[in-house]
């Protein structure tokens, strides 16, 4: 009997076992590739493989991993304490003064670049210009101000109407935003942001200029109300520039929290979700699409994480799906506001301490506030500068996002037929269209399709999400475009 009751036991045994094998299938050991929390399954683990092959990040070229290279932590220094010598660069403060206020930081800065342009290499066109104009009284400037930039452009060898921007805002504040009397260092507010500008420029001159127009700018008013990124973006609107592309550097000194937790190999990228200049038609077909999630600004983040989370920049671009840190806001919504895809870049962590804060000592704590360039970590900068570099560059050397990128949906079909206008670039060698399955954050497959203009796709349009990227001779990629219906 005992035998026998062991033996039914056992049998139970080895059906639970059974049951439970196939109820509950074995977690997988991969970690989703954009985030720090393991996934108990990756989308490669429950999508079908479908067309293509997984997509493999652009990896930087020798000669732009050469030009990386010579980003100077030294030169990021220099520029960062010449700037906090003004003692203030507050938008109200004096504008004619030789050694102190914002006029003072401009003449410097525009001499700086001209002096850095004079080294370009023969064949390379940069140009210095400072537009500026008079704000008239509004929220932030009680008075008639002078708003300047200092703009460098390094204009394309054969699409130059095709922009790339990089910025970041010379001028500063303390507690009080008004307060334009007081120092105001503005380290990591934002000469951190301003240095990379001119680091930049010094690398990228000395080479062939790109086939497209990267702009390279210092703009004023930040901290007032966005004002000299408004007008920049103006000025490039009105004269019919197309952008395709602008990153903000702002507050991008300092990997270090409040609390004291250490980020320094990381930077976060703040990308637009649903496009504010779409009209009500649009925006209530994008999100019938499922577009909401494709926008410009995050194709353009989407591309930033592919070409820059590498080695050579040594850092990892953290996408970020919101426009900005929660309710603020930066210098890329002027351009935002005028259709241009915009993002922005911003240290991991901010410590508010060394941040919008008068220059004290707390009595009590003996806790130092104020935002001095002695919080700055200037190989963390140096590193968000390889960081820009690697994507102002790989955008301008790559031919142009496509345009007008559509879905036929005239009939209904399991396969997914997309089209788009042929681009006219020099050296374009062809288009991809990629594809992910729609719970993934970022582009999983890529299919070559040569140097056509319509592709039909043996995969539904119901279950992933596509794009469509150019191509060059140079190896280069762009940005991808979400296509929207045909019809």
């Amino acid at each position: 009997m005992k035998r026998i009751l062991g033996l039914v036991l056992l049998s139970i045994g080895l059906a639970l076992a059974t049951l439970t094998a196939r109820a509950a299938p074995p977690i997988s050991t991969s970690f989703h590739e954009h985030g720090v929390f393991a996934r108990q399954c990756a989308p490669s683990d429950i999508w079908p493989k479908g067309p293509g092959n997984a997509l493999v990040p652009q990896a930087p070229t020798a000669d732009l991993s050469a030009m990386l290279s010579e980003i100077d932590t030294s030169r990021i220094n220099a520029t960062i304490t010449k700037l906090v010598s003004f003692g203030t660069r507050h938008t109200l403060s004096n504008q004619t003064d030789p050694v102190r206020g914002i006029g003072a930081a401009r003449d410097w800065l525009a001499a700086e670049m001209r002096n850095i342009a004079k080294g370009a290499r023969p064949g390379t066109n940069v140009t210095i210009t400072v537009p500026s104009y008079i704000q008239k009284p509004a929220s932030g400037i009680p008075t008639p101000t002078n708003i300047s930039d200092v703009v460098a452009t390094i204009q394309g060898a054969s699409d130059p109407n095709r922009v790339y921007v990089i910025s970041g805002h010379y001028d500063s504040r303390v507690t009080d935003l008004m307060n334009f009397i007081d120092d105001a260092p503005g380290a990591d507010d934002d000469a951190s942001g301003v240095a990379i500008v001119l680091e930049l420029l010094r690398v990228m001159i000395q080479r062939p200029p790109p086939p497209a127009t990267i702009i390279l700018a210092a703009v004023a008013g930040e901290e007032q109300g966005l004002y000299g990124a408004d007008h920049l973006a103006q000025i490039l609107f009105d004269a019919g520039a197309d952008v395709q592309g602008m990153f903000t550097n702002d507050i991008v000194g300092s990997s270090k929290s409040d609390e004291g937790v250490l980020d320094p190999f990381s930077i976060r990228l703040f990308a637009q979700g649903m496009p504010t200049t779409e009209t009500a038609s649009e925006t209530a077909t994008r999100e019938r699409i499922g577009g909401e999630n494709d926008s410009p600004a995050r194709e353009l983040a989407r591309f930033a994480d592919e070409v820059a989370t590498n080695s050579v920049t040594g850092m990892k671009v953290r996408v970020i799906y919101r426009l900005d840190r929660f309710l603020r806001g930066g210098d890329h919504e002027p351009f935002l506001e005028r259709g241009f895809p915009a993002a922005r870049f911003t240290e991991p962590h901010e410590d508010f301490a060394h941040q919008h804060q008068d220059v004290r000592v707390d009595p009590t704590t003996g806790k130092q506030f104020g935002d001095l360039i002695e919080f700055c970590d200037m190989d963390f900068i140096t590193r968000v500068a390889k960081v820009n570099g690697a994507v102002a560059w790989s955008l301008a050397q790559a031919p142009g996002t496509p345009k007008n990128v559509t879905m036929d949906t005239s009939v209904l079909t399991n396969n997914s037929t997309l089209l788009w206008e042929m681009g006219s670039d020099e050296g374009l060698a062809g288009y991809e269209v990629l594809w992910r399955p729609t719970i993934a954050p970022f582009w999983t497959n890529v299919i070559p399709v040569g140097l056509v203009n319509t592709v039909t796709v043996d995969q539904s349009k119901d279950n992933v999400v596509f794009g469509v990227r150019a191509v060059g001779t140079n190896g280069y990629r762009s940005p991808a475009a979400f296509p929207f219906p045909s019809s």
